[in-house]
């Protein structure tokens, strides 16, 4: 399988629009940490997310996951449709960056992104887990309808939270 580069960037404007409609597919999320002695860990949760692309979510703060970012703040997340089928179009978003665990004043905010996306949750109902805050700092977008099949597109977001196009790879069988 050939990997070519496109030198073509895709616009800022087109890149956020593409991540928020990737983030609003699934309220659920894959979250892999890094465990003591460099080994993976992976947990799946549901998550809010905010305009500046940070993600919240709640956890109990004695879980391996919880346990990880304490201890190592680098974590990956990915957020895709799971009812999508093999062979047809697919759409999703990887996205890298780091994650600590919020409470008091500071939960405040994610709390209230949380609720908005769940108005099932109520506060104090899960009064022994924690907010988490995940600030991205790179992601990957995957959209086949969009791009076409085997295109992914790497962008990194800047301190004032706008996203920068990197490179888009194009995957493609050899010839």
């Amino acid at each position: 399988m050939a990997i070519e580069r496109s030198k073509r960037p895709l616009a800022a404007a087109r890149m956020t629009s593409m991540t928020r409609q990737l983030l609003d597919a699934s309220s659920l999320c894959a979250i892999a940490t890094v465990s003591p002695g460099s080994r993976a860990h992976v947990n799946t949760t549901y998550f809010a997310w905010s305009p500046e692309f940070d993600l919240v979510w709640l956890s109990d703060p004695h879980a391996k996951h919880s346990r990880n970012i304490r201890a190592n703040d680098s974590v990956a997340i990915a957020v895709y449709d799971s009812s999508q089928s093999w062979g047809n179009p697919d759409r999703g978003i990887q996205l890298f960056g780091t994650a600590r665990e919020v409470q008091g004043a500071a939960a405040q905010g994610p709390e209230t992104l949380y609720a908005m996306r769940f108005p099932e949750y109520r506060q104090g109902e899960l009064s022994v887990y924690r907010f988490y805050v995940f600030r991205t700092r790179r992601l990957k977008l995957f959209d086949e309808p969009t791009f076409g099949a085997g295109v992914f597109v790497t962008a990194s977001i800047t301190g004032q939270r706008r996203l920068v196009w990197e490179r888009t790879e194009i995957y493609g069988s050899a010839a």
